[in-house]
């Protein structure tokens, strides 16, 4: 049998808590539930990661992380004019084939939301850094025209809105796309 490194480990412990937090938000998950579903020790867990809040922020970080990086591919050989509809297409694509992307991006923005009404404004920023990052992404990918960026996330966000609250597409809320 294979030993995992630490890193190995600490990835494993990232995509687990993804599915984890998607499910059941950071106040519902425990970190009993993610080193199960690792398949480790809580002790060892903690090894890894610090706090429970650690490993929220990390796998909160992946999945803004990895959205960006979806959009940024997308481009790739995008034509000019057909940059807004590629990242369109590759983030339908996204939450279609991996749902847990759209549910830990609303559990995210529900946590940081929920530390800042009780006062704990530095629980949320390193995700308001990727999250910045996942902007300038789309605003240079846009030709950096604020409108065009603000447009393409509005609609973004309202896309989330309608996915989450299970909204069917042929129901009359999805007539503006």
């Amino acid at each position: 049998m294979v030993r995992m490194s630490a890193e190995e480990r600490r990835e494993s412990v990232i995509r687990a808590a993804v599915t984890e937090f998607s499910r059941a938000g950071y106040k519902g998950t425990s970190t009993e539930a993610i080193a199960r579903r690792v398949g480790v020790s809580q002790p060892y867990l903690f090894r890894l990661f610090p706090t429970k809040e650690a490993i929220f922020l990390a796998a909160a970080r992946r999945c803004l992380e990895e959205t960006r990086e979806v959009f940024e591919k997308a481009v790739e050989g995008a034509p000019p004019r057909g940059t807004l509809q590629a990242m369109a297409a590759a983030y339908d694509h996204l939450i279609a084939e991996d749902p847990e992307k759209l549910q830990m991006q609303m559990q995210i923005y529900v946590a940081v939301a929920s530390a800042e009404a009780a006062g704990e404004h530095e629980f949320g920023s390193s995700i308001r850094k990727a999250w910045m990052e996942l902007w300038d992404g789309v605003h240079l990918a846009l030709g950096g025209e604020a409108k065009e960026t603000t447009l393409f996330l509005a609609k973004g966000m309202l896309i989330n809105t309608l996915v989450s609250l299970g909204f069917p597409p042929d129901h009359r809320t999805w007539a503006g796309f």
